[in-house]
């Protein structure tokens, strides 16, 4: 397939390092926003975004909550471990529950500083709770560790808010500040299970929200657990080479039946997160009307999946078949993994229009922007440059009409 030979190499564009934000600003909605329609760009702010979204439209955000997902260890001879928690490892694909678990639990982890880590444990001492850490087997660049702790009754959740931190991104080469406890969290985040923002939210604010009710725009959510597969580079040559990470979505049934009495409207994703929910929306879909008895822990989407998929179903009959199956499992929740790719020649199902910040050169989420408005992703980004706008998580934005 085409999208395989796509090479990564042609996405690239020169980004100065004095153009990515290093901080946000000191409001949230002064922001820039630029605005992409049939060709033309425009700029405002984030304050009048309300403006360019169609009335009575759908809009989705992600509410997904950053976890303090990174702990410092210490070996037996001093020596600094730092583990960065990447996602659960259990039957239970409900990122929640595992949050709940309480003196033990295990997970994927990234590990700096694994060359000192000559024991079986390493432990973590603070006032308040004692960690240890056992690498249970090494894989290729991740290891699978099990955590114990003491006091026993403080659930997983509690022992990272007291004893992790926030895992601001890599690329702002700082360490994590007091302000970004509060300002790399969406002010709709609640549900647990990210190790980094859907950053697009970032600039909606209480006012913003009310300017989008005088337009009968409602917010609705759904959740994407952002994996740090988010800051993984394209290392190959070609996409067919890249495995693309997966990451757990948590989409209500109510939200599903929403959607299906309201196809009609013009649907928004707030940030590519959301947008990736939405469309593994229909390809999960279209896989239960291939498979009705899948069983509900083999929910699953595939990075080529909609370029192999050779079974025709409309987005009415997709959403059906979820709805259907939720119904005969008697679940509430769709609760289901996606390493959906959405790259240029992608065939958008759901989503009309994208608020997003701009991503990194040679990312799979310039990717899914060139997918989204075709070549003018290059026109999008060099105004972007040229006007000064500020780029990456703590950056600018913008809201993209597609056109493919």
């Amino acid at each position: 397939m085409e999208q395989q030979l796509i090479s990564i190499k042609d996405f690239y564009y020169d980004l100065p390092v004095d153009r990515i934000a290093q901080y946000p600003l000191a409001e949230r909605d002064q922001s820039k926003l630029l605005v992409y329609k049939g060709g033309v760009i425009s700029q405002s702010q984030y304050t009048s975004i309300a403006d360019f979204l169609p009335a009575d439209s759908l809009l989705f955000f992600n509410n997904t909550k950053v976890i303090p997902a990174r702990l410092f260890f210490k070996t037996d001879t001093g020596k600094d471990i730092e583990i960065f928690c990447l996602e659960p490892i259990s039957d239970n694909s409900d990122v929640y529950a595992n949050m709940m678990e309480q003196g033990s639990s295990t997970w994927k982890c990234l590990v700096g500083g694994a060359a000192k880590w000559k024991q079986q444990f390493v432990f973590l001492h603070h006032p308040v709770i004692q960690i240890k850490a056992e690498i249970k087997e090494r894989l290729q660049g991740t290891f699978i560790l099990t955590f114990t702790w003491e006091p026993s009754d403080k659930t997983f959740a509690e022992v990272l808010q007291i004893a992790g931190a926030i895992p601001i991104p890599p690329y702002l080469k700082r360490a994590t500040e007091e302000l970004d406890l509060e300002r790399y969290q969406t002010i709709y985040a609640n549900k647990e299970g990210s190790v980094a923002a859907p950053t697009a939210g970032l600039h909606f604010t209480d006012a913003v929200f009310e300017t989008l009710r005088t337009r009968n725009i409602v917010p609705t959510y759904v959740t994407l657990h952002v994996g740090a597969g988010t800051f993984k580079p394209v290392k190959s040559e070609t996409m067919g080479e890249h495995d693309m990470h997966a990451e757990y979505i948590d989409v209500p049934l109510s939200t599903v039946e929403y959607l299906y009495s309201n196809l009609h409207k013009p649907i928004t994703a707030v940030g590519t997160t959301s947008l990736r929910t939405l469309e593994s929306l229909f390809w999960m879909g279209e896989k239960i009307s291939r498979e009705p008895f899948l069983k509900p822990q083999e929910l699953s989407i595939t990075q080529w999946q909609p370029y192999e998929s050779v079974t025709v179903i409309s987005l009415e009959e997709a959403l059906l078949s979820i709805i259907t199956y939720l119904k005969r499992h008697q679940l509430n929740t769709l609760y289901a993994k996606t390493s959906l790719l959405i790259a240029p020649g992608y065939q958008f199902k759901v989503v009309n229009q994208l608020i997003t910040n701009f991503h990194q050169p040679e990312s799979t989420l310039i990717l899914l922007v060139a997918a989204f408005i075709g070549k003018d992703w290059r026109t999008v980004y060099q105004y972007a440059l040229d006007h000064d706008f500020r780029f990456l998580s703590y950056g600018d934005g913008s809201l993209l009409f597609r056109t493919t």
